[in-house]
């Protein structure tokens, strides 16, 4: 008799050419992914060899009852961890059956800023550092912590070991390499300086690439902590009080400023990202102004400042980068539960456009 487990565990290479491509888009809120699964006759390398296909976007917020269906464009493929073999996993976007990009799309307008030929010249990388909470399923409150009560203050925690410190290692260690598997260039994970907290890096990606890798390493949390009857929480404030929140600090860089005479372009940069900090700010993140507050490592909300290795600041340029006279930068104002669709090509818009 087969268990369960042998059953979702079955090479479908062993009898069949056939594979699963698990279509995977952004709900009518802006933060809910979804997806839904469907049989190919064979490999598919290329998104654009793929079939497009639609769902009911009256059931996700996105269209009328009246004239319901909404058209899955795929864009980019990455590997599955959950049913192995040959399946994947297929990041889409949406768009009306006329082909207009839906009002939830801001993939569709982000690609256009990244084809641009001014933008293509100039390479731009990112490295984005997505926190995120581990929350219980039912409590709706951070894993580790007693429920309705509170651990010690913050301190042991960030990158702390040990099972009064570290809370849903395994979890974040199963996503860690589920990730690598799939492809995502996934860089690093950390626990974070609240308890419950975590971080994961994906970059350094190229263009358009950092939205689709960010939105898939997502999907593959979420996955994985329903498996584990947990809850993962990109709120950027999820705790009032003496608690950090979550952030999705994006690290930027651009072909001129990887070269010699780089950190006068990073400073010119920076100048651009001042002038437009209402812009930036509306479009970082709901909610964000419980956590931009001048406290817990952030810079208040209404201020833009810089600075060298200054983790108040709105942006933060690394000791390394003034010392070699060329590199990066990191914005810290995005909250974690931003679009990296539209951070990556505001970014880019405001400092190359």
């Amino acid at each position: 008799m087969s268990l369960l487990s042998d059953l979702i565990n079955l090479n479908l290479s062993d009898s069949t050419e056939k594979l699963i491509a698990e279509y995977i888009w952004i709900g009518g809120s802006g933060m809910d992914i979804r997806s839904k699964a469907r049989t190919l006759s064979g490999p598919v390398n290329d998104p654009a060899k793929l079939p497009k296909w639609n769902y009911d976007g009256s059931s996700t917020g996105q269209a009328s009852g009246e004239d319901s269906e909404v058209i899955l464009y795929p864009q980019a493929i990455f590997r599955d961890p959950f049913r192995r073999g040959n399946n994947i996993l297929v990041m889409c976007d949406s768009y009306t059956p006329a082909g207009e990009p839906i009002p939830t799309n801001k993939r569709h307008s982000a690609a256009k800023i990244f084809s641009h030929p001014d933008v293509v010249a100039e390479e731009p990388w990112y490295g984005i550092e997505q926190e995120y909470t581990l929350l219980q399923k039912d409590a709706h409150w951070p894993m580790g912590w007693p429920t309705g009560g509170y651990p010690g203050p913050q301190g042991p925690y960030y990158c702390g070991i040990g099972a009064d410190k570290a809370f849903g290692r395994d979890i974040v260690d199963s996503h860690y390499k589920a990730c690598l598997f799939a492809g995502i260039n996934i860089s690093g994970i950390n626990g974070e300086v609240m308890p419950g907290q975590w971080e994961f890096q994906v970059g350094p990606a190229v263009g358009i690439s950092a939205g689709d890798e960010v939105w898939v390493a997502r999907y593959i949390l979420e996955r994985i902590t329903e498996i584990a009857g947990v809850v993962s929480s990109f709120d950027p404030k999820p705790i009032q009080g003496d608690w950090n929140g979550a952030g999705a600090h994006t690290n930027y860089s651009t072909k001129s400023m990887r070269n010699e005479g780089g950190y006068e372009v990073i400073k010119k940069a920076i100048e651009k990202l001042r002038l437009k900090h209402k812009e930036h700010i509306s479009a970082y993140g709901e909610g964000n102004e419980r956590r931009l507050t001048g406290k817990h490592e952030t810079a208040d909300i209404n201020t833009f400042k810089w600075g060298v290795a200054n983790r108040g600041a709105s942006v933060r340029v690394g000791r390394e980068t003034e010392k070699a006279g060329k590199g990066y930068f990191e914005d810290r104002r995005p909250a974690s539960n931003m679009d990296p669709y539209v951070v990556t090509s505001m970014i880019a818009e405001t400092t190359i456009l």
